[in-house]
């Protein structure tokens, strides 16, 4: 079964050109990254990645390691990563989520909110082990914030899912507050389970960046921005892949009863 979100049915006042840079960001890192030797990559991760205990001081990188303090990595971990499928998911997300957010608060806000929610992932993985010594790259707990910040605005915004089960391909809208809050779920179980000191995904920064975002989008949205508002679709829509082909925008037919264009009026002998 594969669960892809693909889109959603907000639009955006302003261009972001913020989260445009981010992503272009990220993926010129990670083409450095891959133009490395393996050897020189994995010193990166140590170089420019956060390890724990070397952000709170308890050791030191060797001097051909430590070109940069140890409190610069929480910034520049946010932009490298791990691999193709770790890069892409997290474009993804924030190319969904991000323009919106991005919109509610103006160009200069979202960068101080983004990097603040960086540091607040950072932090949730690091705090519960201030000893470890594996590095911590990505986007991840930043986006996270994205997400979190984007439930408290949109929660019933429907997010245009690509469904697939077996032979079963549709495309669904569902409701923000399932998707985000079914990812929110997800890493929390998947945290619990999971060793804090060991490798592989940093579930505790995903979660830390989550409640980070939920936390700050009050304060950071712009005067006048409503939270908790509503969708301009319905729920659960169900599209074919076919159907897509040559439609614009979303069909008037999936806007609720008060958002549909009133028929046209007839005209008398007069005008």
């Amino acid at each position: 079964m594969l669960f892809l979100p693909i889109a959603d049915d907000n639009p955006t006042r302003r261009k972001p050109f913020v989260t445009w840079t981010i992503m272009g960001l990220c993926v010129l890192v990670f083409l450095w990254q891959q133009s490395l030797a393996p050897v020189e990559q994995r010193a990166a991760l140590y170089s420019f990645g956060v390890v724990p205990t070397v952000l709170f001081g308890n050791k030191t990188l060797p001097p051909e390691l430590a070109v940069i303090p140890g409190w610069l990595t929480v910034v520049t971990s946010m932009f490298m990563h791990g691999g193709w499928l770790h890069l892409g998911g997290n474009l993804l997300y924030l190319w969904i989520f991000g323009n919106n957010v991005e919109d509610s608060m103006g160009h200069g806000r979202f960068i101080a909110f983004y990097l603040l929610c960086g540091t607040a992932a950072a932090l949730a993985q690091s705090l519960p082990a201030p000893f470890s010594e594996i590095p911590m790259v990505g986007a991840s707990g930043a986006i996270a914030g994205v997400l979190g910040a984007y439930l408290i605005l949109h929660p019933r915004a429907n997010v245009r899912v690509f469904l697939w089960i077996i032979i079963l391909i549709r495309i669904i809208n569902v409701p923000a507050f399932i998707v985000l809050g079914g990812w929110f779920l997800m890493q929390f179980i998947s945290g619990a389970n999971a060793p804090v000191d060991a490798g592989g995904v940093a579930f505790l920064a995903h979660m830390g960046g989550f409640v980070a975002g939920a936390a700050l989008i009050p304060v950071f949205r712009a005067r006048g921005v409503p939270l908790w508002s509503g969708s301009r679709t319905r729920a659960f829509t169900v599209t074919r892949p076919r159907e897509l082909r040559g439609a614009g925008s979303v069909p008037n037919v999936d806007l609720p009863p008060r958002h549909r264009e009133p028929p046209p009026r007839r005209r008398g002998p007069w005008g």
